[in-house]
């Protein structure tokens, strides 16, 4: 049986926050302009100090400001968004000095300390045992259907195989998918893989080439640009299979950003950087599970804007489960590097990785 690990905030009763001044605010001046000597937020739950009270922070992500609202509330804002006149909270400490604190051990358990300094595989490799990290991904992935919102974040690698296609069709189908994002190449070579059977030009069971198959993605962008939409070119063209029509069919919403490096792209492909960050971002806040898949770019960018923690509707604080798999060892450790230490990263190609978590739950 799952269960939550619970929260447990500050004892604000103690002298360092009862003394504690409250915090301090500058206005923006320059639309997009952080004052000097600005509070950067992480991951974790932050609390600051206004008129005499500790609010936390709702909604956070790492590298932004705070804007302290007319309503008292805060909001967690990219500094590129913040708007002239909003009260930006300002100090670079993070232990009740300035009105400000930064709370990493909300979710701590004295069962996870361990006092033998001197052990093996504290790293993630190759070689690491993932046994109970896979049973505890699937009792949380059973809890999330009925009670939470799971976020995949996925790399092209998946259309590039029949049956990871199938596996994660049947999670979608099944109610363990909340919302996709993923680029041009992810829902270019699935929708191949659905007219085609393959994925640039290489069939996804035999990996055979086929006659003229580097033809098959871009006349694949083609159609569906003339179609208008991934949507109107499933009915256009009868597609019945595949990541892409699944979320379709079962009205799971995406967020799909595109690289320079792009064919066409697809018409649902968002060109601008910073207006895909904003819908990733849109989709990452109603996130309590994110998985993140063989895509080294997003992975980033996810970890970077995804919280350790939930404010939910009745005011509870929950845990952000964030995964990333891959099999490139440099991605998941270039994640923790980041400062995403929430993590639990998984060293293996993401095809064996879904084949093992569909077959875990039951759905193949």
């Amino acid at each position: 049986m799952f269960h939550l690990p619970k929260y447990r905030e500050p004892d604000f009763t103690q002298p360092k926050f009862a003394e504690a001044p409250d915090a301090s605010w500058e206005e923006v001046t320059i639309k997009g302009v952080a004052p000097e000597n600005y509070h950067s937020t992480s991951m974790y739950p932050e609390y600051f100090k206004i008129n005499g009270k500790w609010i936390l922070a709702e909604e956070s992500r790492m590298d932004s400001s705070v804007v302290l609202g007319e309503d008292g509330k805060l909001r967690v804002v990219e500094n590129r968004n913040l708007e002239l006149g909003d009260r930006v909270i300002i100090g670079r400490t993070e232990n009740a000095e300035e009105g400000i604190y930064l709370h990493s051990t909300g979710f701590g358990s004295a069962d996870d300390e361990n006092d033998d300094q001197f052990v093996f595989r504290q790293g993630r490799s190759r070689e690491t045992s993932y046994a109970r990290d896979y049973d505890r991904l699937f009792e949380l992935l059973k809890y999330e259907k009925e009670h939470g919102n799971i976020l995949w974040v996925m790399g092209p690698a998946f259309s590039f195989d029949a049956d990871a296609r199938r596996a994660m069709q049947a999670m979608v189908e099944n109610g363990y998918v909340d919302g996709l994002m993923a680029g041009n190449a992810l829902a270019t070579h699935d929708l191949e893989g659905a007219m085609f059977h393959t994925a640039l030009g290489q069939d996804i069971y035999t990996q055979k080439s086929q006659p003229n198959g580097h033809y098959n993605h871009l006349d694949v962008i083609n159609r569906v640009r003339r179609s208008g939409s991934i949507a109107q070119f499933i009915d256009d063209y009868n597609i019945d299979n595949g990541i892409m029509y699944s979320c379709v069919k079962n009205d799971v919403p995406f967020v799909l950003t595109g690289s320079i490096r792009d064919d066409g792209p697809l018409p649902e492909v968002i060109g601008n950087a910073y207006d895909g960050q904003t819908a990733m971002r849109n989709m990452v806040k109603k996130a309590t599970t994110v998985v993140c898949l063989a895509t080294m770019l997003h992975t980033i960018a996810t970890g970077n804007m995804t919280p350790s923690y939930r404010v939910m509707e009745d005011g509870t604080v929950r845990p952000v489960f964030l995964y990333t798999v891959d099999a490139d060892e440099f991605v998941v450790n270039k994640l923790l590097d980041r400062g995403s230490l929430s993590a639990t990263t998984i060293v293996t190609n993401v095809q064996d990785f879904i084949m093992i978590v569909v077959k875990g739950l039951g759905l193949m």
